[in-house]
């Protein structure tokens, strides 16, 4: 009985076995049918099993051409055009290379050196987040009366979700025709907030100074724009009227900008023929950048950084450390060490491409690793945000002031 038992058991089983069997063999039949013999997508995708020979646009031409066959929409060849040299510059991998479309090309370069119609806000790339943060709203600005705050992130622009990844796009249609209006989201903490803000002509003056204790001259501007050194020759030469004996340039926040600012005002402060910047190419060709002109501040110079400060605000800095001529307080700067260009192409679109890295003058390198300061202070714990600091709670400044009064 219990034989038989074992057998019922065992023909089931094998049962079992057999139509699983035959199901593969159906189903891997069908399979085989549908991709190998049939009129299928396999004669389509032979760049999958290719040994690499095919070029990107003959894999583009494969593409269109299932396209072309099998998708049900109607397709827009412009944006086809547009999605495919995006994702190509995407693959890069490089953060500060991207594509600009004809139309965000001629918003771009209408004017990129720091007077443009818009609502006046300065904007810096979130590493953490992927998003795009307001360093700061310049004063006086449509944005800082409509209550705009550093820190705050857009996250949609005329209901358009953004990121940091269209950070140039972005910027350009936030700018526009004087007295039309735009339309943010922003996030502040865990409250999302609309602003409908009209834009106005920006006449940008960024840098700003005063007379701290102890004769102490203070100058910050949050970037590097058009004219920017000029201002700031101007600027010290009012504080030095009033009689200052050393200098605080405050960087903290300052995302950097035009090159050219930066180097200008490094020349103020070192020796003539001093290098104050090696530029490096693809080839290892080296461009050295050295100051033609006789230093005008001949003083104690400290220098303000903080996580936010980046760019030509990083070749300042460090300029200026490498050649002794300040000290730097604070904390590790951005970490952003190489250089755009803008190429305008035949189609009129555009490339903000990476072309060069930068060295300090003792040929450091700057690019993901930052400045460390002289002097490491973090602001206390109780400073939710560090693009909005009271002089109070300020540290950092407090430490800089020591230094100069020691």
């Amino acid at each position: 009985m219990e034989e038989k038992k074992r057998y019922k058991v065992y023909r089931t089983i094998m049962l079992i076995i057999l139509v699983a069997f035959i199901t593969f063999i159906l189903t891997s039949i069908g399979f085989y049918q549908y991709f190998v013999k049939g009129d299928s997508l396999n004669k389509y995708l032979t760049f999958m099993t290719s040994d690499g020979s095919q070029d990107i646009s003959q894999t583009l031409d494969t593409y269109r051409a299932v396209i072309d066959k099998y998708y049900l929409g109607d397709v827009d060849e412009e944006s086809l055009k547009e999605g495919a040299i995006k994702g190509y510059i995407e693959g890069l991998g490089d953060p500060y290379t991207e594509y600009i479309s004809k139309e965000d090309m001629e918003d771009y370069m209408e004017d990129t050196m720091g007077n443009f119609v818009g609502i006046g806000i300065y904007m810096i790339e979130d590493p953490e987040t992927n998003q795009i943060m307001v360093l700061s709203p310049i004063k006086g600005s449509p944005a800082e009366r409509a209550g705009i705050q550093p820190g705050d992130y857009i996250i949609s622009v005329n209901g358009e979700t953004c990121t940091a990844d269209d950070m140039t796009v972005i910027s350009t249609k936030i700018k526009g025709e004087e007295g039309s209006t735009v339309k943010l989201q922003i996030l502040r903490g865990e409250e999302t907030l609309d602003f409908e803000i009209a834009r106005e002509n920006i006449i940008v003056n960024p840098v700003e100074g005063e007379v701290l204790e102890n004769n102490i001259g203070y100058i910050e501007f949050s970037s590097f724009d058009e004219n920017t050194a000029e201002e700031f020759k101007t600027k010290f030469e009012e504080l030095q009227a009033q009689g200052i004996t050393s200098l605080i340039i405050d960087l903290r926040n300052n995302g950097g900008g035009i090159v050219d600012e930066a180097l200008q005002i490094a020349g103020y402060i070192a020796d003539k023929d001093s290098v104050l910047l090696y530029e490096v190419d693809k080839d290892n060709k080296e461009t050295v950048e050295k100051n033609e002109s006789n230093p005008i501040i001949n003083m104690p110079v400290i220098i303000l950084t903080n996580e936010n400060t980046a760019s030509s605000s990083e070749i300042l800095a460090g300029a200026l450390r490498d050649l002794g001529k300040a000290k730097t307080v604070g904390t590790t700067t951005y970490g952003k060490g190489v250089i755009q260009q803008i190429l305008t192409l035949p189609d009129g679109s555009g490339l903000k491409i990476t072309t060069e890295k930068y060295l300090t003058p003792n040929r450091t390198e700057i690019n993901e690793v930052g400045i460390e300061p002289d002097e490491t202070v973090e602001l206390p714990e109780s400073v939710k945000n560090v693009l909005n600091v009271d002089r109070s709670e300020d540290t950092q400044l407090q430490k800089a002031i020591e230094m100069l009064t020691e």
